[in-house]
């Protein structure tokens, strides 16, 4: 699918990986509404890229409701410009690390896990579902027939989680689990999905990392030695939006990396 003159959405647009997203759509001629909780954030990049390529719905994923008035928001801006909906990249996601058991046997807690659950998984879930009965309405393009892609984000936890990891590494491993069914589910309609997984990429989320956990992870990366950067993250989404055979499947974007399991 082509980019230009199509709209993404994006969830966690505002920040960190989905940020870097939205500036290489627009970049290439697409248009991107930021799905978000951080209005100031929010604002400043849709003012650094300029109002007319893309456009702020607050958005707490968390909320049916909140999905729901900020998707249509979307569609209404979508009718506005004529520039159709071309998919949704489900970017917001959050991590909780806390060891099953602490150093007294006490019980992770039930209610922080129930929330990385929440946010990672039921949030992507219902605003992909939000968005779909739109999107399999849509014209069919090019010689395939195609209408747009879902583009989730699972992680390498969701493959090689350390100590402290249950909880994300479950959210993400759903993530994972899901794209096949997904994908057949929505094949009859002309829309793709791709999962991809990034290990350590220079984010908000990795930024509390202390220095000694992240000199840990970079004695065991291969090469580059190095955490990710977010335009190499949104360099491989927008390959993944304009190489149609890709579908089902699940990219780990990693520098060869696997996750140890003691730091």
């Amino acid at each position: 699918m082509k980019i230009e003159g199509r709209t993404f959405i994006v969830s966690g647009g505002a920040s960190g990986l989905g940020q870097a997203c939205v500036e290489d759509i627009c970049r290439r001629g697409g248009y991107a509404a930021i799905l978000d909780m951080n209005e100031e954030n929010a604002n400043e990049v849709v003012s650094q890229i300029g109002g007319d390529k893309t456009k702020f719905f607050q958005c707490n994923v968390l909320e049916t409701e909140s999905i729901a008035a900020a998707v249509k928001g979307c569609l209404a801006w979508v009718k506005e410009t004529g520039k159709e909906v071309g998919g949704v990249i489900a970017a917001a996601g959050i991590g909780a690390p806390a060891k099953i058991l602490d150093r007294n046997l006490e019980p992770f807690s039930l209610s922080d896990f129930e929330f990385v659950m929440n946010v990672n998984v039921r949030g992507t879930i219902d605003l992909i579902r939000q968005v779909l009965p739109h999107m399999a309405q849509t014209k069919l393009v090019g010689e395939d027939g195609e209408r747009g892609i879902i583009i989730m984000v699972s992680s390498s936890a969701a493959f090689d989680g350390q100590p402290g990891q249950v909880s994300y590494s479950a959210s993400k491993g759903a993530i994972r689990s899901l794209t096949l069914p997904l994908t057949r589910d929505l094949a009859r309609y002309g829309i793709r999905v791709v999962t991809l997984a990034p290990s350590i990429f220079d984010s908000r989320m990795t930024s509390m990392m202390s220095d000694k956990a992240r000199a840990s992870l970079t004695r065991v990366m291969e090469f580059p030695l190095r955490p990710g950067r977010a335009p190499e993250f949104a360099q491989l989404v927008t390959q993944s939006i304009e190489n149609v055979m890709l579908n089902g499947v699940v990219l780990r974007l990693d520098g060869g990396m696997r996750m140890p399991s003691k730091m």
